[in-house]
């Protein structure tokens, strides 16, 4: 078949893969620190100003080379292009849901040892083994700091409790009893993830 009457596919499978990041709980809004928020901002103006209008010029060279076919610039170009749009895509969205809760803000509240969003909480397990979490948004979730989404069992068993306070943790392996040995509110770290 002549080249000329065929067409050449922009689209692909891939195309409808899902976003590799956690999903909101329906209903709920998209909680986020100042950190969280600033990191998606920049990343979203990276994505619209710099990466994706030097890919656009990559692939724009490619295709003027000729037979797009055996073109692998123009292949892998389009495909990191459809890439790049999914996430401008996600970022709009989960931007536009997002509602920025600065914990400095409880810093000084009455309620200052209570935890709520935005805290870092060490915690001691029964054998006496202390953790240290923040609880962030979804999108800023980051296991190494210890910064758990607000939707994690662990944080939500932590929520509206108090220093000294026990509560129990639900999760696959069992109960397990924890108690809330710190709460402080203060600026978490800006940090990048490898979601999306």
């Amino acid at each position: 078949m002549n080249k000329a009457f065929t067409r050449e596919s922009d689209a692909t499978d891939d195309d409808d893969e899902p976003t590799l990041a956690p999903p909101l709980p329906v209903g709920t809004r998209n909680y986020m620190t100042p950190g969280g928020f600033a990191r998606l901002s920049a990343e979203l103006d990276r994505l619209v100003k710099k990466d994706r209008p030097e890919l656009v010029a990559v692939v724009a060279w490619a295709a003027s080379n000729g037979d797009r076919s055996e073109n692998g610039d123009y292949i892998y170009g389009k495909k990191r292009l459809r890439e790049i749009d999914r996430r401008i895509r996600f970022l709009i969205k989960r931007l536009d849901l997002a509602e920025v809760v600065d914990p400095l803000a409880r810093r000084d509240d009455a309620d200052g040892d209570q935890v709520y969003f935005g805290a870092t909480v060490t915690v001691a397990d029964a054998r006496g083994a202390e953790r240290t979490v923040a609880i962030v948004g979804v999108d800023e979730i980051d296991p190494a700091r210890g910064y758990i989404s607000w939707v994690a069992p662990m944080a939500r068993a932590l929520l509206k409790a108090r220093i000294g306070d026990t509560v129990l943790l639900r999760t696959p392996a069992g109960t397990e009893e924890i108690e809330v040995v710190d709460v402080r509110y203060e600026m978490l770290a800006t940090h990048a993830t490898a979601a999306g």
